[in-house]
Parts: C-alpha cells; structure tokens; sequence
C-alpha cells in the first residue's frame, strides 16, 4: 500500500472509532444545524480533528480542505490537498440510520491520488491509489458488468440544501425511473460512489454535491473500471458538483439521460 493511502487508513480507522462509540449513545449527541436540512454534531467535529491530526503529523506541509473546519493552506501546500468528510451521511447518523462512511482523498497537482471510504458500521475499507486498482478490505473490486440501463441499479440523492432544483431533479428522477430496473437513495454519497467502485450499483448522478462528498469515490470509480463526469460529460464535477457515473455503458446512457431534461432545463430558464 502507497505511504500516503496507509496515513489515510489511519486517519479514517480512527475516525470511525470514535463514530462507533458515539453511535452507541446518540441520545447524547449534541447536533446543531449549518442550514436547512445541514446538520453537524459534536461527532463530526471529533472525526475531522482526529484525522487531520493523523494526517498533519505526517504530512505537515500539506493543504487540508475539509467539511467542518474550510481550507488550511500552510506553506507550500497547494501541491498536496487532503479532501476530508469525516461523517458523510450525519442526517443518517443522528437517526441511527447505518449509512454513513468516512471519505479522505488526496489531491496531488490538480488529480485526485488516494482515495478512502471507510464504513465504520459494517467495517468495510475501500481504497484506491491512483493507476493501481480499487479495493474492498484489500480484495480488488471491479464495476458491474451490466451493460443495459434497463437492468441497472441507479443510486441519486435529493437536492436537500439547494430546493430550488427540485424540479429538475424530480424530472430526472422521473425520467430516470422509467429507464431503469430501479433507483436508491441512501443518503451519503461518498458510500454511494464507493458501491458503483464494488459492483453493487451499476450507476449514480447528483448535484449540489461538495468537493469531499465527491473525491475519494470517483477515484475509486475510475480505479474500478468505471466512468465519472459532469452534467457535461466533462471532468469538472469537483468543481461544480455533479456527478454522472457507473459502468462505461451505463454510464453512457445515464449521461444521455440526465442531459435531455438537464438542457432542457436550461432552455426554459433561458
């Protein structure tokens, strides 16, 4: 394993401890809301100290962009950028829903280099150094050999901080629906990406995601054999936060279908 991928593993093990032991008493949680339907609990903030400081003791000199505590970008670190959700899915988490996953990736000049999703309640580890596969608890994992969207498992999240997409989004939804051999919706996108990495969907589209929620899966994605893109079919979903992915043929046909009501869209807007 790469150096920095065994730092993340740390950092996100540790992580995941302490989302375990907290989950044990969630009566006890402090929560406290960032936004509409945007929650962050004590636990969110303990994760993400604990692995910066995994991280930070390693790698002093590298860039930290993370959920809770923004950009650090000490001396000479914008070559280097961790990429941190310590708690991806806390709307899960405070419910004792157990979809939730830890999501560390590093950004090396402009490429995302090692990605971890780590699922503290089912103790799976997905991991992936860029040019070197992807991989469940240290088996190598490949996307589905589905070719049909007709017999696909779409994964998508709703638009719950940016309502005024709703529409669009439920246009896709119901477009989407019609496709396919059914749609699932979680609630964090880091797991989701990671189950298009291991086969167990054949695809997945959102926006109105963040950096963190994105950069470890698409590694794992893309190390899996599969295809990620924007609305666009270009590789900014980074920056912009949607994301089209699955199997190179599912892929293609999600992509096509999103685009229709996408520009669509558009056009009524313009």
């Amino acid at each position: 394993m790469h150096p920095m991928l065994n730092t993340a593993v740390k950092a996100a093990r540790k992580a995941g401890a302490i989302i375990n032991r907290a989950s044990l008493d969630l009566d006890l949680i402090r929560v406290a809301s960032k936004g509409r339907s945007d929650f962050v609990t004590e636990v969110d903030r303990a994760a993400e100290e604990a692995i910066i400081d995994v991280l930070k003791t390693a790698y002093p000199h590298h860039a930290v962009l993370a959920e809770e505590s923004g950009a650090s970008n000490p001396e000479g670190g914008q070559e280097y950028t961790w990429i941190i959700d310590p708690l991806d899915g806390t709307t899960n988490f405070i419910h004792g829903f157990p979809q939730y996953a830890v999501s560390i990736a590093l950004q090396h000049a402009g490429h995302i280099t090692q990605a971890v999703v780590y699922d503290p309640t089912r103790n799976e580890l997905f991991t992936a150094s860029r040019g070197r596969g992807a991989f469940l608890n240290d088996r190598r994992i490949r996307v589905s050999r589905r070719a049909q969207l007709r017999e696909s498992l779409i994964g998508t999240g709703f638009p719950f901080r940016q309502l005024d997409h709703l529409d669009e989004y439920v246009r896709m939804f119901k477009r989407i629906t019609e496709e396919t051999a059914g749609i699932r919706r979680p609630g964090a996108a880091a797991l989701d990406l990671a189950y298009v990495a291991a086969g167990r969907l054949d695809g997945f589209w959102e926006f109105g995601l963040s950096p963190w929620d994105v950069a470890a899966g698409s590694l794992l994605i893309v190390e899996a054999g599969g295809m990620v893109a924007d609305f666009d079919g270009e590789q900014n979903w980074l920056a912009c936060g949607e994301i089209v992915c699955g199997t190179p043929k599912v892929f293609a046909q999600l992509l096509k279908l999103v685009q229709e009501v996408h520009v669509k869209d558009a056009r009524t807007e313009a």
